[in-house]
């Protein structure tokens, strides 16, 4: 096994089964959320249970939360508390530029860096930094191409010493999100870990709906839709509950409403 890895874990889906991936091929595990004022605010409570359920199964992970709420009122996205809403619909369509948060994963990448680096050298050993970029990313997000990618990392190695302890561990850079997925079944038996425990502990929605004070999934916001995809694929229910405008629905409810805007989005 490799040694040290930092991960961003956002509570997501993606990010989640990295975790799993990174107990599985390293030693020690760090972990960082952020509360940059995000509308979906309940991700975080999702990754500290997920941690808290994994150190309980023996797998232990540094775990801490940065608090960047105090950007919120200068932040301009559909994202944060007091933007406009979350559009619906498909990824691939315009208006979901909206949920587009400026300059965030470079917030957050220089962050993680810093991180690395400084692990790197109080611990002695070259530290790898843990990145869910696969496939499915979409081009509406620039800071998910790999050309910023590239621009960043040269960037933090020219503007720091021992930046070549740091590397990337990029598992799903050729996958999609169903094949992350399905890489986190087998990391769950692999680290005997109950599937329904682990991904009920995420949210990939970014329109939670709390009901008599808990939170549900949306099914109709685009997070939702690409995730329930997956799990459509992967022919198992999603352990998440979710929730819609007339109270909390069932599974299948939730599945159909994808299949329609999946079978619309090819018909166009």
């Amino acid at each position: 096994m490799k040694k040290n890895v930092v991960i961003s874990l956002s509570g997501g889906m993606d990010s989640s089964t990295l975790l799993l991936r990174c107990l599985s091929e390293y030693d020690q595990v760090t972990a960082i959320s952020f509360d940059y004022g995000q509308k979906h605010r309940v991700e975080l409570e999702r990754a500290q249970s997920l941690v808290s359920y994994l150190n309980s199964e023996g797998h232990f992970i540094k775990y801490q939360v940065i608090k960047l709420d105090g950007l919120v009122n200068l932040l301009n996205s559909n994202l944060v508390e007091g933007g406009d809403d979350v559009p619906e619909g498909h990824y691939a369509e315009e208006n979901m530029k909206a949920t587009v948060v400026p300059n965030r994963n470079k917030i957050f990448a220089s962050l993680v860096q810093a991180v690395a680096l400084s692990e790197a050298n109080a611990n002695g050993n070259d530290t790898d930094i843990a990145l869910g970029i696969h496939a499915g990313d979409h081009a509406i997000y620039p800071d998910c191409r790999q050309e910023f990618r590239d621009a960043d990392d040269a960037a933090f190695r020219i503007g720091n010493w021992d930046a070549e302890k740091v590397g990337y561990f990029t598992p799903y850079l050729e996958g999609d999100k169903f094949d992350i997925l399905k890489d986190g079944e087998v990391l769950c038996n692999e680290l005997r870990l109950d599937f329904n425990e682990v991904y009920s502990r995420t949210n990939t929605s970014y329109k939670p709906i709390q009901i008599d004070g808990e939170w549900y999934s949306d099914y109709k916001s685009a997070s939702s839709v690409e995730r329930i995809e997956a799990f459509i694929k992967l022919d198992r229910p999603d352990p998440v509950r979710y929730a819609d405008e007339t109270g909390i629905v069932h599974w299948t409810k939730a599945k159909s409403h994808v299949l329609d805007v999946l079978n619309e989005y090819e018909n166009e």
